[in-house]
């Protein structure tokens, strides 16, 4: 598959599982739901790639900064999921990638495109239906880790050139994750039917996800992978309405496109510098 396709892939796979998440918030909680969504994708990608531990200190360092990464991200994030409407915690969520996209510019232009998510955000938060503020601070810290991962998780594929990296990476975060969902739900995470429709979340939201973006990443530079995914906030808007009937005023639509707008911006703009050093080193 093209890697622009699998970018995709995942990020319509990440939000579907998100959406789906909110029919296990009330049985096992956000934390509950992160310890069996990475629990059940570690046993899944164990099973597949059979990582082992044979490795030097250096990339078992990358996939255990990874997977940490990746489990603060999925608690922070559900827990904005289980506060705000999918559309908005996503597009929240999306600033580290944007982020990374501005990383070391020093072009003046970049600055309008880093003004433009600002307005985004003051629309997306201040305006229409008001969105919880505890909801909004854990989408921000999901978005730090995000853009985080993003560059540890490219190390990680050029180190390991196949999926025995994600595999220790998700098991790291899965054990990391397991006191707080254990604390929060107990033996509730053991109900079959709990453990069902979390084994569909965890297909959904980690295993194809992560496999497919770790692929990508090997083929892409992480500018070009946070182009790709800056349509993210506005696939969770549409899933938030389509699937959970959840709302957003039109002022708060018009701050989830100028997030991901800015970040197409900001991105492409990157690119078209890199071409052009390397154009003119050769």
């Amino acid at each position: 598959m093209p890697a622009p396709g699998l970018v995709m892939g995942g990020v319509l796979g990440l939000q579907c599982g998100a959406a789906l998440t909110t029919r296990l918030y009330p049985v096992v909680g956000p934390a509950g739901v992160v310890s069996l969504r990475l629990c059940l994708a570690a046993v899944v990608l164990t099973a597949l790639w059979r990582p082992g531990l044979r490795w030097d200190r250096t990339t078992l360092g990358v996939a255990a900064t990874a997977g940490t990464l990746l489990a603060v991200h999925h608690l922070s994030y559900y827990e904005a999921v289980d506060r705000l409407p999918l559309g908005a915690a996503t597009t929240m969520e999306f600033l580290g990638p944007f982020a990374i996209a501005l990383f070391g510019s020093r072009r003046a232009a970049d600055l309008l495109w880093a003004c433009l998510a600002a307005a985004g955000v003051v629309l997306l938060s201040h305006s229409g239906i008001p969105l919880d503020a505890a909801g909004l601070a854990c989408a921000l810290v999901a978005g730090c880790c995000w853009g985080g991962y993003i560059l540890v998780g490219k190390r990680l594929a050029e180190r390991v050139p196949d999926g025995r990296g994600l595999a220790l990476a998700v098991a790291w975060g899965a054990l990391l994750s397991l006191p707080y969902g254990i604390a929060q739900a107990g033996l509730r995470l053991l109900e079959p039917t709990t453990l069902a429709l979390a084994a569909v979340v965890a297909i959904l939201s980690s295993v194809l996800p992560y496999t497919f973006h770790l692929e990508a990443l090997r083929r892409l530079p992480p500018r070009t992978f946070g182009v790709l995914t800056s349509l993210e906030p506005a696939v969770g808007a549409l899933i938030g309405l389509v699937v959970l009937g959840q709302h957003l005023a039109v002022p708060q639509w018009a701050g989830v496109l100028a997030v991901a707008l800015a970040s197409i911006g900001a991105t492409r703009a990157q690119g078209r510098t890199g071409l052009r050093k390397r154009v003119g080193s050769s």
